[in-house]
């Protein structure tokens, strides 16, 4: 690959002036070969598989980006869906495996471990439901574990006892934490199609469909996108769609080059670049601010699913061109709390619930990182969830929920959840009841695949 000497003050820019940085790179490990009947044995298993693996990821990471000058934010595992291994394993063993898992991230020095997770879109086992009534003590009593169940996806339709029952954990979950404003919430993800090699938290696991072990890597860029179109304040929306284009293929191009030395020096294979622009509390770096660039006065106005989408369709256009192994999510993350655009757009009254619903047809991944009234029903979480499930059915797209209902809080009340969980204003819900429907409970069928419109 030769590059030009004008890339390379470029992508020094990109660094020093726009917040540029690899968000995450993922270690997947398969933890299948750690099942045993016998739970201290697969629990020691897990432990010493785990560390076996990562013990080098954090400083292979930290040696990279001082070698380049690219920061890399976040190091990272997910594992193979915690539910897959627990057999016959009980609830207290469950929390202890959470346990052990916090205890590894904690030792190898990772942010976070992704894949206490349990796939029960079409049906749940005995394995998947000890991890489901572990869920809440599990996240209330670790800091780094995190957890994702699927619930739908559009071959299988939606497992709405499962849905209930995740209203239900949420929370549950959030009052486990409620000193601490429902923190745990925050580690759980509820997905419609979920994807495999999501380098991403909550979300993360390792899918059956991944090898041994792999290195995923997230990029990001928010700033860097929103810095470039500040250089064309006059150019129309087909120049807009090239400029985050270019811009997208050069932050993916820094990337995978991070991402494959990481792997090399780690003896792993490199997996898939994930091209998701991920937003933070830093100034500048919002998605929001973006689609703000484009043309809105405020996000959240009438057209903000047209940016949206336009950003989205961009950024995965010029990625796609930069590595030869795009996956994840790669798109769009408008987490609230995680967003100052998002966060100011709710102050001031231009973006709802609703509407961030509706940006969900057309972004990477969902209602995601939003605070709610503590008042909110378990019934309610389920049928937000239910209606997030759907739209990703229909639409063949992964679609999540990571909702926080914060004890004690009212709309409008202002959370802090601290590091790069930000805070977030507290959002109302619909008050009138969706109980009915939630407690009908069975699973909604497939949706048909032609006749679509």
């Amino acid at each position: 690959m030769s590059i030009a000497f004008s890339e390379i003050q470029e992508t020094i820019r990109m660094v020093q002036m726009e917040s540029l940085d690899i968000r995450t790179v993922t270690m997947g490990i398969s933890l299948r070969d750690c099942a045993d009947s016998n739970f201290e044995k697969m629990n020691s298993r897990v432990y010493e598989k785990i560390t076996s693996y990562a013990g080098h990821l954090k400083e292979v990471a930290e040696q990279v980006e001082k070698e380049f000058g690219i920061p890399i934010i976040n190091k990272r595992i997910s594992i193979t869906p915690v539910a897959e291994i627990l057999g016959n394993a009980t609830v207290e063993e469950a929390i202890t495996l959470a346990k052990t898992l916090d205890r590894a991230a904690r030792d190898l020095g990772v942010d976070f471990i992704g894949g206490y997770s349990a796939l029960v879109h079409k049906g749940t086992t005995k394995g998947d439901q000890t991890l489901l009534e572990a869920l809440p003590e599990a996240l209330a009593v670790t800091e780094r574990v995190c957890s994702s169940i699927s619930v739908a996806t559009t071959k299988t339709g939606i497992n709405m006892d499962a849905v209930r029952q995740l209203g239900e954990i949420i929370k549950e979950a959030a009052e486990k934490t409620k000193d601490q404003n429902g923190i745990a919430c925050a580690k759980l993800v509820v997905f419609c199609n979920p994807v495999e090699d999501n380098p991403f938290m909550a979300g993360a696991f390792h899918g059956s469909g991944e090898g041994e072990v792999v290195l995923n890597v997230g990029v990001s860029g928010p700033g860097v996108v929103l810095s470039a179109l500040k250089r064309y304040p006059d150019a129309d929306l087909g120049q807009v769609a090239d400029v985050i284009k270019k811009t997208a293929f050069k932050i993916t191009r820094a990337g995978e080059l991070m991402g494959r030395v990481v792997a090399e020096r780690l003896d792993v294979p490199f997996g898939i670049m994930d091209l998701s622009l991920a937003p933070t509390n830093a100034t500048n770096d919002s998605v929001a601010e973006i689609l703000e660039e484009i043309g809105l006065e405020r996000v959240g106005t009438h057209g903000t699913i047209a940016a949206l989408a336009l950003m989205n369709d961009a950024v995965k256009k010029g990625g796609a061109m930069a590595s030869s192994y795009v996956g994840g999510l790669s798109g769009a993350f408008i987490p609230v709390s995680e967003d100052n655009g998002m966060i100011q757009g709710i102050i001031d009254e231009a973006l709802t619930l609703s509407k961030l619903e509706a940006m969900t047809c057309v972004c990477s991944v969902g209602l995601d990182m939003i605070a709610l009234t503590g008042e909110v029903t378990a019934e309610t979480l389920s049928a937000i969830i239910a209606d997030e499930a759907a739209i990703g059915m229909i639409n063949k797209k992964t679609t999540a929920v990571r909702v926080i209902p914060v004890p004690g809080k009212k709309e409008g009340d202002m959370v802090e959840f601290g590091g790069l969980l930000g805070r977030a204003p507290v959002m109302g819900v619909n008050p009138y009841s969706s109980a009915k429907m939630i407690h009908r409970g069975g699973r909604i069928p497939a949706p048909l695949q032609a006749l679509i419109n």
